[in-house]
């Protein structure tokens, strides 16, 4: 099969905000083409992705998973519910004996008395279902199969993201998908909020606020970008039709999610105001260079950064091939091929998509 690359660039205003910060609570900044940028960081983007494919999930079993430390109680758990004669004690130990025969090893925490793995390990629904039914159909447990199973049935997020083990990295899976730390397109300025809190029962000789302090914001135009690699998708899911919906969620959560930092302060919650899909056989392509000379604007930066943005995408063209597909959604003015809605949008892609792996796949046939 060829290669197959999905492209998602995204350009969002978010006003007043915090909803990504550092150890000392200050939002993310980069510095890029020589300015301070604000940044959001490609973990939690994927996080907020990750729990909003559980929600929509209806109780499909390949959109739920579990990255945990836990992963002996959870196994335990299915093990139990599959077999009602033993005792949660007896469960446990079948577990346990499952994840020792590979070099994930849980230990007993001293303060707790749980076993906990040493890092944390993700694993989907269907993988604990499938290793309980294996622990529990097997008088003998075999170490090659144990990690196939727990090489099978993986899950959106664990399909998309990958998984890393380092005590066994035969466990270790790639990641179909790549997704950038946003940046701004333009500079930006840190601000600060002084705040003070008021007893509401003080005395009234009391004078003066029981609390104070000061959180930092900034308000940006994002450039956001991530990748899939259709092939490597497909690879993890082992389903064309699995892959081909993978497509879409991934899309439309990527789109439509948000990180949740301080989202109570602030109410930023914003939808984008450009989203650019593209489908290229050669190789993916992040547009971050439209912004390495920063916008600048007094009356507002999306109109200008959408224009650098479609300028950079004909730019590329010299360089790599045209893509199969663009599609473009956007509440301002484009000049590449338009879809009217998100709905539209997804249809196109799902088609372009599924066209694309059916004619390979005839022909590999």
């Amino acid at each position: 099969m060829k290669n197959l690359y999905l492209d998602i660039n995204v350009l969002q205003t978010v006003p007043s905000s915090n909803i990504n910060r550092d150890d000392t609570g200050t939002p993310k900044t980069a510095i890029y083409g020589g300015v301070m940028r604000s940044r959001v960081s490609s973990q939690s983007w994927k996080r907020v992705m990750r729990q909003a494919f559980m929600t929509d999930s209806e109780g499909a079993e390949w959109l739920n998973s579990h990255r945990t430390k836990h992963a002996a109680k959870l196994l335990a758990g299915r093990i139990k519910k599959l077999s009602d004669g033993l005792s949660d004690e007896e469960a446990l130990e079948k577990a346990l004996e499952a994840f020792n025969t590979t070099k994930v090893k849980p230990k007993k925490d001293k303060k707790t008395g749980e076993y906990l793995t040493g890092a944390l390990l993700q694993l989907s629904n269907g993988q604990l279902d499938k290793l309980a039914h294996y622990v529990l159909s097997h008088d003998e447990l075999d170490t090659k199969e144990i990690k196939e199973t727990l090489m099978e049935k993986s899950s959106l997020d664990l399909a998309l993201f990958g998984r890393m083990v380092a005590d066994d990295p035969e466990l270790n899976v790639d990641a179909a998908s790549q997704v950038a730390h946003a940046i701004s397109t333009h500079a930006i300025v840190p601000e600060y909020d002084f705040y003070t809190a008021i007893d509401d029962d003080k005395e009234d000789s009391q004078a003066g606020s029981a609390m104070m302090g000061t959180l930092a914001y900034n308000s940006s135009t994002l450039y956001r970008y991530a990748n899939v690699n259709i092939n490597e998708l497909m690879h993890n899911l082992g389903s064309t039709e699995l892959t081909i919906e993978g497509v879409k969620l991934f899309v439309k959560e990527f789109m439509l999610t948000m990180p949740t930092g301080k989202e109570n302060t602030f109410a930023n919650k914003t939808l984008p105001q450009y989203v650019m899909i593209t489908l290229r056989e050669d190789t993916p392509v992040n547009l971050v260079s439209a912004f390495e000379e920063p916008v600048k604007s007094n009356h507002g930066y999306v109109e200008e950064s959408i224009e650098r943005l479609e300028k950079e995408y004909s730019d590329t063209l010299k360089l790599v091939e045209q893509p199969i597909y663009t599609g473009v959604l956007t509440t301002k003015q484009s000049n590449l091929n338009q879809v009217a809605n998100t709905e539209e949008l997804l249809d196109q892609v799902a088609k372009f998509v599924s066209e694309k792996v059916v004619d390979d796949e005839n022909v590999n046939g």
